[in-house]
């Protein structure tokens, strides 16, 4: 059926290097804000995360808790699934909801199966309407209902995409519905865990989700995405198995090698996380989160020969996304081209006046450049986005030493 992956959130990080330790290899973002500050300092503070559906950090949806029933309470899951071995235990399974039998109303969840991966979405529900007036207590057609409703609304995959869409409390409450019917129906958990993810509720998300990863083990994105939910709450050691198993299982998709690659450059794992992101990016080629990702964690092995290249590639495929732009910035400040840097990370500001990490980079960018009037004016956009990051209170200050230098002061 059509992908339902969602991503381990570094697509759309923005990178910034406080003045300091400008020459250092960044530290990847892409988990929750509170988890990469909590492992920062005003000396060597993180680099700005910034989602791809908002121009604030993805850590903390603001959206308040639709009303829709609890979700069942399931059996404890493991914390960690066991080690896969795709080619002992046989081959992933896929997204159809029928299971192959003769029974009429499986043969309508076939035909709604296949109309939905071809796109087709009222085909799709038609035939999942047939299933359900067949079968009215099987849980399969309405999980395919509410994939259709899901295709057609055009929702965003990605994590805290969406915190206040107004269709997603009804999605859920069918998803409900269907689970009464069968607390254990693996696709219904794994569509309402997903669900939860797009409303940026990683917590509800991941006992729902642990639960499908267990009754689906062979499922890619059942594995997937529990790992995204771990890595939303910073737990990334948790995580790192899940997308470990997703991968293995799916060995040639680009999204399940993104976001094993996401999770190993957050572990510090430098030479895993390009190996992933190459391959994602070769099987890709024309995809700009993959390329982003891959000049990141080139960036993070001190190879600027290569990451340049790999962002300047993303930002050529996607020239309207700031975070693009403002990685790339971030890379310029490396290399003698400090003109370049400037008008980028200008150029990223303007697309995205709210990415702090922008207007970072621009002041370091500026302020390598002697312009400290400028810099001071940027890092103080910055500082107006978010008086509490820490990056900004360490550029302001060594601003002001430089400024103290430059003076003769004592």
């Amino acid at each position: 059926m059509t992908s339902r992956a969602l991503s381990a959130m570094l697509l759309g990080t923005a990178l910034a290097a406080p003045l300091g330790c400008a020459g250092a290899a960044p530290t990847p973002a892409g988990t929750p804000v509170s988890s990469i500050n909590a492992a920062s300092s005003a000396s060597n503070p993180a680099p700005a995360v910034a989602s791809s559906a908002q121009a604030a950090s993805p850590s903390a949806p603001t959206a308040a808790r639709p009303a829709s029933p609890a979700a069942p309470s399931p059996a404890a899951p493991p914390t960690t699934p066991p080690p896969a071995n795709p080619a002992d235990e046989g081959p992933a399974t896929g997204d159809g909801l029928a299971r192959g039998t003769d029974e009429p109303a499986d043969k309508e969840l076939a035909l709604g199966d296949a109309a939905y991966e071809a796109e087709k979405y009222k085909e799709a529900s038609a035939h999942f309407r047939k299933a359900a007036q067949l079968a009215p207590k099987d849980p399969a057609p309405k999980v395919g209902l509410v994939l259709v409703a899901v295709a057609e609304a055009d929702l965003p995959l990605d994590y805290a995409a969406a915190p206040r869409d107004a269709r997603i409390p009804g999605l859920l409450k069918q998803l409900d519905a269907a689970l009464k019917l069968d607390p254990d129906f693996g696709p219904a958990l794994l569509e309402r865990g997903h669900l939860l993810l797009i409303q940026g509720k990683a917590e509800l998300a991941s006992g729902t989700l642990e639960r499908a990863a267990q009754l689906l083990p062979r499922h890619p994105e059942a594995q997937s995405a529990v790992g995204v939910a771990l890595l939303a709450v910073g737990k990334l050691n948790q995580a790192l198995p899940y997308f470990e198993r997703a991968s293995a299982l799916e060995r040639d998709n680009p999204d399940r090698l993104g976001n094993l690659g996401a999770a190993y450059l957050l572990q510090g794992r430098t030479a895993d996380a390009v190996t992933a992101f190459e391959k994602a990016a070769s099987l890709a080629p024309n995809n700009a989160r993959y390329q982003s990702d891959l000049g990141t964690a080139y960036l993070a092995t001190n190879r600027l020969d290569r990451a340049l290249p790999a962002l300047q590639r993303a930002v050529d495929l996607e020239p309207q996304r700031a975070t693009y732009l403002a990685n790339l910035s971030y890379a310029l400040q490396l290399s003698p081209d400090l003109a370049r840097a400037v008008a980028t990370a200008e150029r990223a500001t303007q697309l995205d006046p709210k990415l702090g990490s922008a207007w970072l980079n621009l002041g370091t960018a500026r302020a390598k450049r002697g312009e400290l009037e400028q810099a001071e004016a940027a890092f103080k956009r910055a500082q107006a986005l978010d008086p509490e990051d820490p990056r900004v209170k360490a550029n302001l200050e060594e601003l002001a030493e430089l400024r103290r230098k430059k003076s003769g002061a004592p």
